[in-house]
Order: C-alpha cells, then structure tokens, then sequence
C-alpha cells in the first residue's frame, strides 16, 4: 500500500495511513480518577464488540501479563459480561459510536446493581455511553468513514496499554516515534505480488497467533475488507486437527509464530494439506516472510498494520470497494 491514487481514493487506506501520526501524538490525560479506581480494585473488566475490543482488550492483557503488572484484567462482550458477578471491578466499555447496544445495555444492568465504577471510551462526544458512565475518553483519530475500523483500533490499544504502564508508575510515551516509524513501514512495505496471488483466491484465509488480539482482529477484518471466509487459529491450534478440513487453496497467514512450531506446521499444513503458509514477523522464517521492525512491547502494533497492508492490497486485487461492505454496518448493533 502507498499514497497514490491506487489506494488513497479510499477513506480505509486514508485512515490505515493517519494511524502513524495518531500514534506519535498520543497522550493519555485525564486518567487521575480512573487510575485511583483501578489501584483501589485490583481488577478491570475491558468490554466492547467487534473491533473495539478484540485488539484493545486482548493486547492489554497479553502485555499486562508479559510484564507482570499487578493488576488483574479480564474481557468478554456486553451480553456475556452481564451474566458475570463484576461487584468489585472497574468496568470500561469501548464504543466508537458511544451507542452499541451490548455495552448499553450491560452499563445500565450495573448501574442498576451498584456498579458504579463504569468508564467509556468513545470516538464521539455526548453519547448515550457518556450518560451511562462516570467518566468517558474520546478518541482524537475522528469518527471514521469506511466500515472497517482501523485507526480507532491502534488508538484504543494504546490508550488501555499506555493507562496500565502508568499504573505501573511508567510511561510509554517516549517509544511512540520509533513505534509510528515502524507502523509506516509496515504498511508501506511491498507485498510480494505471489503472496497477494495467494491470499486472494485462497478459499478460506487463517490467521494463526497468540491470543493478543492481532490475529483475531485480522480474522475480523479479512471479512470486511476482502470478503473472503477467514477463521483465526489461536496458539498452536494450526496443528492440533484443523488441518482435517483444510483444503490445498487454503493459505495461513502466521502472526509472530512461535519458532518451536515452525516445522512442524511445515510438515502439518503445507507438506500434509498441500496449502501455502505465509509469515508476519520482525525475523527471517521458513516460510515466505513479511518482515517487520522490531519496537519490543509495542509490538503489537506493527504486526496488525503489516496484516492490514496484506487485506488491502488483495482487497484492491480482487476489485473490491474498500469503503462498503454489502451486508456489515458501521455500527454493528446500535441501542
């Protein structure tokens, strides 16, 4: 992907390419109140649907968890969230819109029960999530146009990653430049035209990786993008029996594989299935590489704007309007 007209007539491709900026500048401001709920309680609960929790939530518990922060952190959607007992937690629900029905719904079921520690994360001001909340962030990456959430996503990672260093009496931020500079790279960087072959007459795309959001957001986002079936692959799940219902024009797209199961996804997928195993990774594989810079726990990052430049550049191969989706909304189920 680049700047030509090719890509740019797009509002997607636009807003993959804000992403950079958005992160360099971010900062975290107002926090005060709910960083002094959550050292009181010990616990979150990240809520949301879609996009707006499958990256944020998940990376935030992976590096939460990687640098043995002392607080706990869970997620789950607004309707399975509402069958948990969260006394005792600080509940924060994301919602670009401010107004998916999941998350309203569970606040107001709290609110109802005592629950009082409830914070928003929005891309909109004066929303129905910031009636229902104690306090709500708003997004500065804008509302944006094409289905597809993107720089929304990498904004409210960041948000949840950079509140818990803080937590931890640390910041992030003097990492943002480098980590903008690799996020430009990846989606800039070309896309042998054999794998974009690949990928786009695929009959099923999988993405495989660690449950720290990325693969599984990429899953979401083959839907919108390149309307193609996906499924994600969590762990080392690629080689514990999915490989019985594979089929030779399927392709696997690892994110950040672990080294330990290089082979035997080789000998599994490609030598057992006949189909084509693809990498994105900040170090030389096996298998046909996407090789991205490494910028360390922010990671995440560069890994999801890598798979984001591979969806558009088969979503451009097979014709497809980025911006409109036949069947998904904006906003999937509004209150």
């Amino acid at each position: 992907m680049n700047t030509t007209e090719k890509y740019s007539k797009f509002a997607l491709c636009r807003e993959m390419m804000d992403t950079p900026g958005i992160i360099e500048k971010f900062e975290l401001k107002d926090a005060e109140q709910v960083m002094a709920a959550i050292k009181s309680a010990g616990k979150v609960f990240l809520t949301g649907e879609g996009s707006s929790r499958i990256f944020p939530a998940k990376n935030a518990i992976y590096t939460s968890l990687m640098a043995g922060y002392d607080v706990a952190i869970a997620t789950d959607g607004g309707r399975q969230g509402a069958e948990y007992d969260l006394n005792g937690y600080v509940v924060f629900g994301a919602s670009n819109s401010g107004s998916t029905k999941e998350v309203i719904t569970l606040f107001d079921r709290l609110g109802k029960v005592g629950i009082n520690e409830r914070f928003g994360l929005t891309a909109r001001v004066n929303t129905k999530l910031s009636e229902m909340a104690k306090q709500t962030f708003v997004l500065s990456c804008g509302w944006e146009q094409a289905v597809a959430a993107t720089k929304s996503v990498a904004e409210q990672g960041l948000f949840y990653q950079e509140l818990f260093a803080q937590l931890q009496g640390r910041s992030l931020k003097s990492k943002f430049p480098a980590l903008a500079a690799a996020i430009s790279d990846a989606l800039t960087i070309e896309i042998e035209p054999e794998i974009t072959k690949k990928i786009a007459n695929a009959g099923t795309i999988y993405f495989a990786g660690r449950n720290d959001g990325v693969a599984e957001e990429l899953t979401l986002k083959t839907n919108e993008i390149t309307r193609k079936k996906s499924d994600y692959l969590e762990g080392t799940y690629a080689v514990h029996g999915i490989e019985e219902v594979m089929a030779s024009d399927d392709v696997v797209v690892l994110i950040n594989p672990f080294k330990a199961e290089l082979a035997k996804i080789k000998e599994t997928l490609v030598d057992g299935v006949g189909l084509s195993v693809v990498a994105v990774s900040d170090e030389d594989t096996i298998f046909p590489t996407i090789k991205v810079a490494d910028v360390g726990e922010l990671q995440n990052y560069v890994y999801l704007a890598a798979g984001w430049n591979i969806l558009v550049e088969v979503g451009v191969n097979l014709g497809i309007n980025l911006d409109k989706a036949e069947r998904a909304r904006k906003v999937g189920n509004e209150y």
